[in-house]
């Protein structure tokens, strides 16, 4: 019995120098992926939590009196926290399935917003390029947006119309 407890012990030492070793062993660019996912998961809970702030305080209207308008006053709020929320997958998630399902929620609740807008009669705001085609600011180095304004160009002999 005794030696049963002796042949235990040395295979519980065994197995733990193992799980530490493997421990040890865990590659440094695995831990720096990891530390990166943390990042972007704190960045888009952040971004998610402020979308949920504006959103609720968006909703909470004073009652007018006017059904139609008091909806459309806690929609638009509510919709557009759907838009900033799948704007956040779109910066964060790395899910093609869910990327492409976030974009669908911008568009639809955009047009949900004009809709509903519309129906009122209330004025649409001023549109804005999408994050991704925005212009850059302008360089001074380069003063004309046009990097190639001067540039002309000839096809080759064999193309060119006969004139």
């Amino acid at each position: 019995m005794r030696s049963v407890r002796l042949a235990a012990r040395p295979t519980l030492a065994v197995a733990s120098a193992l799980v530490v070793l493997q421990l040890c062993a865990f590659p440094v660019h695995a831990a720096g992926l990891d530390i990166a996912r943390a990042g972007n998961e704190a960045s888009f809970l952040n971004e998610n939590e402020t979308a949920m702030g504006r959103m609720m305080d968006g909703m909470s209207v004073k009652p007018t009196g006017d059904v139609d308008r008091d909806f459309v006053a806690m929609m638009v709020p509510h919709h557009q926290g759907a838009i900033d929320m799948a704007k956040a997958e779109l910066r964060y998630g790395n899910n093609e399935q869910l990327r492409r399902i976030a974009q669908e929620i911008i568009v639809e609740q955009q047009q949900e917003i004009v809709a509903m807008r519309l129906a009122l009669g209330q004025p649409l705001p001023p549109s804005a390029p999408a994050l991704d085609q925005q212009s850059p600011a302008p360089n001074p180095a380069h003063p004309d947006p046009r990097p190639h304004h001067d540039m002309r160009m000839t096809a080759p002999s064999h193309i060119q119309k006969e004139q």
